[in-house]
C-alpha cells in the first residue's frame, strides 16, 4: 500500500516501510481504500499513522480513549490546534478499534434496563412488531425513566401523577397532540406488561389518558405536483449529489415509497429484464411490486455508472464521501428536507413522507379509488389510505361550481 501512494518517491515509501507498527499501519490503510477513501486522505491517514505510532502499545490489548489521546498529544506537531488534535484523536481510534485493541468505555447501568430489555424481546418475538416501532417505544420509556423525581424510583412506585407530569413537560417543549397520543401508547403498552409481570400495582396502565384525538383532523401533509415537479427540475443536474438525489426522489414520488423502503433497495431488487422493482414491506411483512418506469430506471442507471463505485454493500444508494456507507432512512428523508427548503416550498412536514402523500394526492387527483391507491401503497386498510386523500380539491371545486338554485 505505501509503494502505491508513494510510488514516485522511495525514500518516502521507505520510511513508512520502516516505521513502528508497519504491518498494522498498512493494513488499515487498505481497508480505508476500500472505503472509498481519497488518495490524499490515505496519504493524510498514513501520515497521522506513521506520527502516533511510537507512542501506542498495542500489545498491552487494551486501550482506551485517554490512552488514545496521551499518545496523540505526544505528538509535537500539533502545537496546538485543537482541529488537527481531533483528526488525529478520530484517525488512532478508528486504526485501534479495526486491530481490536480499543476498549469501548462501559455506559452507565440504567437501572430499568432490564425490565425494557424484556419489554423489547416481548415487543419483537411475540407480538411480531417491527424494528422502528420497538426501537421507537424504548426510546420514549427511556425518556419517561429519566425524567422522574426523585430519580431512579422504583418501578413499583411509579403512578399516573408521574405520567401525567411527564407528558404536561412535553408538551410544554412543543409536542403536538398527536405525537402526545402516541407517547402516551407507549407508556401504556409498557404499564399493561409491568402489570402483567408483576412489576407495579395492577390498574396504572387503564388510567394513562392520551390527548384528545380528532378523526382527520389536520390538512394533508404532502407538496403540490407543481411543488413535486420543481423539487425533481433542481436535481437534474450533473454533479454526484444531483444524480443521486434525483433517483431517490423519483422512487419518493412515483411510487410513494417510505424512506426505509429506499434505503433498505438492494441491487438486486431491481429486475432490468423483467422491467420491474421489488420492495420489502416490513409492516405488512410482504414483497411488493411495481413496475419499473422508464424515467425511474434511467435515474437509478444513470447513478449506478457515473456516480456509485463499486464496493462490497448491496444496497443501492451510498454516501458520497469516505467511509463508502449506506444510507439511512433519516439521511433519504434529509436529502428531501434540504431541497425543500432551498425552493422555500413551506410544509408541515417536509421529510421523505411528505412525497408519499404527494403521491397519494396525485393519484387521487388521477381518478384513481382508494382501495386502487392503498393497494399501490402497501396499506392494509382504507382508514389509512384516507389521511393520505382526505381533501379531493378537484371533487370539492365541482361542488362549488354546482348552481344550487336550480335544485331547489
Amino acid at each position: 500500500m505505501f509503494e502505491i501512494l508513494f510510488e514516485k518517491r522511495p525514500s518516502v515509501t521507505a520510511r513508512y516501510r520502516q516505521g513502528p507498527l508497519s504491518n498494522a499501519r498498512e493494513h488499515f490503510l487498505k481497508q480505508c481504500a476500500q472505503q472509498g477513501y481519497s488518495q490524499a486522505m490515505l496519504k493524510k491517514i498514513a501520515w497521522v499513522q506513521l506520527s502516533i505510532a511510537p507512542h501506542l502499545q498495542i500489545d498491552r490489548d487494551r486501550l482506551t480513549a485517554q490512552d488514545i489521546e496521551l499518545a496523540v498529544d505526544a505528538h509535537a506537531r500539533l502545537n496546538g490546534s485543537l482541529k488537527s488534535r481531533k483528526l488525529f484523536i478520530h484517525i488512532a481510534t478508528e486504526w485501534m478499534r479495526s486491530l481490536g485493541c480499543f476498549v469501548q468505555p462501559l455506559p452507565v447501568q440504567d437501572p430499568y434496563s432490564i425490565q425494557i430489555g424484556a419489554f423489547c424481546r416481548h415487543l419483537r418475538e411475540e407480538r411480531g412488531l417491527s424494528p422502528v416501532t420497538i426501537f421507537s417505544r424504548c426510546e420514549r420509556l427511556h425518556w419517561f425513566f429519566h425524567s422522574l423525581q426523585p430519580p431512579q424510583k422504583p418501578l413499583g412506585e411509579i403512578t399516573v401523577t408521574d405520567v401525567d407530569a411527564f407528558i404536561e413537560m412535553m408538551a410544554t417543549k412543543g409536542w403536538k397532540r398527536s405525537s402526545l397520543g402516541c407517547l402516551a401508547s407507549s407508556l401504556r403498552s409498557f404499564f399493561h406488561y409491568a402489570e402483567a409481570q408483576g412489576w407495579c400495582a395492577s390498574g396504572l396502565a387503564a388510567v394513562i389518558e392520551s390527548p384528545r384525538i380528532y378523526l382527520q383532523e389536520g390538512l394533508p401533509k404532502g407538496p403540490s405536483w407543481q411543488d413535486v415537479q420543481r423539487l425533481l427540475d433542481s436535481s437534474s443536474g450533473d454533479c454526484p449529489a444531483d444524480v443521486r438525489d434525483h433517483a431517490i426522489l423519483l422512487l419518493l414520488a412515483v411510487y410513494g415509497l417510505r424512506r426505509g423502503e429506499v434505503a433498505r433497495l438492494r441491487l438486486e431488487d431491481i429486475d432490468w429484464f423483467g422491467d420491474r422493482i421489488v420492495v420489502s414491506r416490513p409492516k405488512q411483512r410482504r414483497t411488493q411490486y411495481y413496475p419499473l418506469v422508464p424515467a425511474v430506471g434511467e435515474a437509478i442507471l444513470r447513478y449506478l455508472r457515473k456516480v456509485r463505485g463499486r464496493c462490497e454493500h448491496r444496497t443501492v444508494f451510498l454516501t458520497l464521501s469516505a467511509p463508502v456507507r449506506p444510507l439511512s432512512g433519516s439521511s433519504i428523508s434529509a436529502v428531501v428536507r434540504t431541497r425543500v427548503r432551498s425552493l422555500g416550498i413551506s410544509l408541515a412536514s417536509n421529510g421523505a413522507h411528505c412525497l408519499r402523500h404527494a403521491c397519494a394526492g396525485h393519484l387521487l387527483s388521477a381518478g384513481f379509488s382508494l382501495k386502487q391507491i392503498g393497494d399501490y401503497l402497501g396499506h392494509r386498510s382504507a382508514n389509512t389510505t384516507i389521511g393520505y386523500t382526505k381533501i379531493d380539491l378537484t371533487g370539492l371545486r365541482q361542488v362549488a361550481e354546482l348552481d344550487i338554485g336550480r335544485l331547489l
